[in-house]
């Protein structure tokens, strides 16, 4: 049965069946809110679809025509020269749609503009001074929608994401080479340096957490970071597999003149390495005014999400 206090409103997620969009459709779903996904290829299930390509602006129309609320949570394959080519584009197309729809934009963000000198921990005020090809093309991204706030009274929300683990994140550090190799019998490796704290995210959380930025209308022109883990290293982190798996593997850093030919060799690896500055020294982002705003929001445990993630894994 729909949400009668929200009957009128029409949810349309971008990038529907990705690791955090498919988690915003279902906090929707659970709400009982009007659902629209929107992908390329793939279908969400239970919900309504709608095929668009972004790049194209007849087609981003068409995706979003008729809501009231926009969730831009799309993944570029991680590739500079596509993010160079492709964000621009697509981020310019939704905030022109938008506008026309006179809709809400809930705009899913990184990181990736802060560092690599870092005060932490840091907040959402903290300098944008990024060094890196890909910081660099993901603060030109939000730069475009904070302009459209300010200049063309864009209604838009952005939610920055700390490094995220879950279902469906194949792209996540707790994956890549780390339960992928534990699920495979071999033992983790990490770019990261093993004692360095840092702060996640949790998919289901950020889903969640990315609804109520949306559905709140105090949340308007601003940036949030969304909710994090305790701050952990990486051999707690491969601790608390070992305990919810029942195994007793050992975490390995990639040294760096090894990391150095992978990155020659392996394209996920060439393209990582230029951010790896995020994991060799404490990178621990700052939620609480995310947190203030709502203090009912409950974040999953680090030990559940987890457990979460190795089940997803293992089927």
């Amino acid at each position: 049965m729909m949400n009668t206090q929200f009957k009128d409103q029409v949810h349309v997620v971008a990038g529907a069946t990705g690791a955090i969009g498919s988690a915003v459709v279902s906090e929707l779903k659970n709400r009982n809110l009007n659902v629209i996904a929107v992908e390329r290829s793939k279908q969400a299930e239970g919900v309504e679809n709608r095929k668009a390509d972004l790049l194209d602006l007849d087609q981003t129309r068409a995706a979003f025509k008729g809501a009231t609320h926009i969730y831009l949570c799309v993944a570029i394959p991680y590739d500079i020269k596509l993010w160079e080519a492709q964000w621009p584009v697509v981020i310019k197309n939704v905030i022109q749609v938008t506008l026309e729809e006179k809709a809400k934009l809930i705009f899913l963000d990184n990181v990736y503009m802060y560092g690599p000198s870092l005060q932490v921990p840091f907040n959402e005020s903290h300098l944008q001074d990024p060094i890196t090809k890909k910081g660099k093309v993901r603060k030109q991204v939000a730069d475009l929608v904070i302009k459209a706030i300010n200049e063309d009274h864009l209604n838009a929300t952005i939610g920055r994401s700390a490094d995220f683990f879950g279902p469906k994140a194949l792209s996540s550090t707790f994956y890549i080479s780390f339960l992928e190799n534990i699920l495979k019998g071999k033992n983790p490796q990490s770019l990261a340096k093993l004692n360095v704290p840092h702060t996640y995210s949790f998919t289901l959380d950020n889903g969640r957490a990315l609804v109520e930025l949306g559905l709140s209308d105090s949340t308007s022109g601003q940036v949030y970071h969304l909710p994090v883990s305790r701050p952990v290293t990486v051999s707690e982190i491969m601790s608390i597999f070992n305990s919810t798996l029942n195994t007793h593997f050992k975490a390995t850093t990639v040294p760096g003149p090894i990391l150095s030919i992978l990155s020659m060799m392996v394209p996920v690896i060439k393209e990582a390495k230029e951010m790896v500055y995020q994991f060799n020294n404490p990178y621990i982002m700052d939620d609480s005014k995310f947190r203030s705003q709502f203090p009912n929001f409950k974040t999953t445990l680090l030990e559940d999400g987890i457990r979460i993630m190795s089940e997803y894994f293992k089927k």
